[in-house]
């Protein structure tokens, strides 16, 4: 009788022992699912302090010869007008020069084993901070064709050298604004903002100013001058 007196006793001390573990478990677990997620977000302008323009200009002739000499016939015109645009020989740089034959093809679509016409290539790229004579450069080259030259410029790309520095100033920007909004919404809601439980960097769109183009892996433009970046970061809050 006495032995199940003790074993009953126990057992009951058991039981009391684990609901309260337990309850303290359910309780701890709803504690830390009591949390607040909210996105914050920041932008800020920017204007490029680099310019690129890359251009190409090409020699054609009946032999290789005559195409590179076509070439170097072309160069001091380009020359000439860069000087007369106030750009440096140092800002200038040139890409190795690329030989080739245009082959000739019958009706069939077969070698006939002639070579048409060679042609003669050479790349450059002016970089300049001056960004604006940049543009208008890129618009003035295509005037050399009335010349003889036959150029071909791409779209000047427009970059921004201190973009590192930005990104952080513009991710801390949006971090205090998801802090702002976590408190604003506890306060409304009557609970105490705890402290923060997980972040989260989204991708940063670097476009053009007042662009609402985005993209899941992020932009870098390089197209415009004057330019925006927006930050994004989720964030998870606890609240008490």
């Amino acid at each position: 009788m006495r032995n199940n007196l003790l074993a009953a006793l126990c057992l009951g001390l058991c039981f009391v022992a684990g609901t309260v573990i337990l309850g303290r478990t359910w309780r701890g677990n709803v504690e830390i699912a009591q949390t607040l997620q909210v996105t914050g977000s920041a932008r800020m302008d920017l204007v490029s302090d680099l310019g690129h323009l890359r251009y190409s200009v090409t020699g054609r002739g009946a032999t290789a010869e005559a195409a590179y000499l076509d070439l170097q016939r072309q160069l001091p015109v380009i020359d000439g007008f860069l000087a007369g645009a106030d750009v440096p020989d140092s800002a200038v740089q040139e890409n190795p020069v690329n030989t080739w034959g245009i082959e000739e093809f019958d009706q069939r679509g077969n070698r006939t084993g002639d070579v048409l016409e060679y042609r003669c290539e050479q790349g450059f790229l002016i970089e300049l901070r001056d960004v604006h004579r940049i543009k208008a450069l890129s618009v003035d080259l295509a005037g050399l064709v009335t010349e003889g030259v036959d150029l071909r410029a791409q779209h000047p790309q427009y970059l921004d050298t201190d973009l590192a520095a930005i990104k952080e100033e513009v991710q801390a920007l949006a971090a205090r604004d998801a802090m702002r909004r976590a408190h604003k919404v506890a306060e409304a809601a009557g609970a105490t903002l705890g402290p923060i439980r997980e972040a989260r960097m989204g991708v940063l769109q670097v476009t053009p100013r007042h662009s609402t183009t985005v993209s899941d892996y992020g932009i870098n433009d390089t197209s415009a001058i004057e330019k925006q970046i927006t930050a994004v970061v989720h964030a998870k809050f606890a609240i008490e």
